[in-house]
């Protein structure tokens, strides 16, 4: 991964991202910012797309749902939507390398809240902590915000 597009600032905690963006209420101005600037860095790179142009655009019109799906696009080109879903007062979001796959078989980053743009940001943030942990071969990196709605199995045969 090259500097200039390293997920998190040096200076950045990206489990107090969490907690920030699991803490409000909505999005706000300056809420926006603090996650462009932690945890957004093609966007302030000024490539030479429109990208950057269009999502400026979108934060100064207060766009947050739209502002944040094209954070996603630009900040994680190798990850997609799979789901966004509304339940019982919360919105739900997942990220998917592989979206084809079945749900019970792929690695997707999910996250909920009351808000959508804060959902799909959560899950943008999760996913670059994602990105930037390594993980040795054969071995799935584990999430690090495991809910008491997830529960390990060892799936392995051994008889």
């Amino acid at each position: 991964m090259r500097d200039d597009v390293m997920p998190f600032s040096e200076h950045s905690d990206p489990l107090a991202i969490c907690d920030r963006l699991r803490n409000a209420t909505i999005v706000t101005p300056g809420l926006m910012m603090e996650i462009v600037e932690a945890a957004c860095r093609r966007l302030p790179a000024g490539r030479q797309t429109t990208n950057p142009a269009r999502i400026r655009g979108l934060i100064d019109a207060h766009a947050w749902t739209d502002a944040a799906l094209a954070l996603v696009d630009l900040e994680l080109p190798s990850w997609r939507i799979r789901r966004i879903a509304y339940d019982a007062g919360d919105w739900y979001c997942a990220l998917s390398r592989q979206r084809e796959l079945p749900d019970w078989l792929d690695q997707s980053i999910e996250s909920r809240h009351a808000d959508l743009a804060i959902a799909i940001l959560s899950a943008l943030v999760e996913a670059q902590i994602t990105e930037k942990q390594p993980s040795g071969p054969g071995v799935p990196a584990a999430l690090r915000n495991m809910s008491s709605d997830h529960i390990s199995l060892c799936c392995e045969n051994f008889a």
